[in-house]
């Protein structure tokens, strides 16, 4: 399927749509997921236009992957959590619901189950609190 520019993950991209930004540079934007599945659950989205993994240009991959790396370290310091799951899906029958190459990155408590995907919508105070945070965090 072709790439699709009027997804949510476009329109943030291009300032038609608000939300709670961690950090924007020539490669992506990181922002909090506002349906997380736990404290702290943030998105790497890259600019480059690709529905996924499967039609990523290879470039934009290795300049955004050293991105999701320095925001798993943040984002375990700030929130404490145990561990950080990082998620990336491929196609609606894989779980993919917004058809931009984005990348999951979910703070796991041990003994706290992960809450459901889109399950509820988070506080924006708190959101906008935990994404200053992080941003305050995260190591050029």
């Amino acid at each position: 399927m072709a790439y699709d520019s009027t997804n949510i993950f476009a329109k943030i991209l291009r300032g038609e749509m608000p939300c709670h930004k961690v950090h924007e540079d020539d490669t992506a934007l990181v922002m909090m997921d506002i349906f997380p599945q736990s404290k702290g659950h943030t998105l790497v989205i890259p600019k480059a236009a690709s529905r996924n993994l499967l039609d990523a240009d290879p470039q934009t991959l290795s300049a955004v992957m050293p991105l999701v790396q320095r925001l798993a370290i943040a984002l375990k310091a700030v929130t404490g959590a145990d561990g950080i799951r990082l998620a990336q899906f491929n196609e609606a029958p894989a779980g993919q619901t917004v058809f931009h190459l984005h990348f999951h990155l979910i703070p796991v408590y041990e003994g706290v189950p992960l809450g459901a995907h889109a399950g509820g919508k988070a506080d924006d105070a708190e959101l906008a609190a935990l994404a200053a945070d992080i941003a305050a965090s995260l190591q050029p």
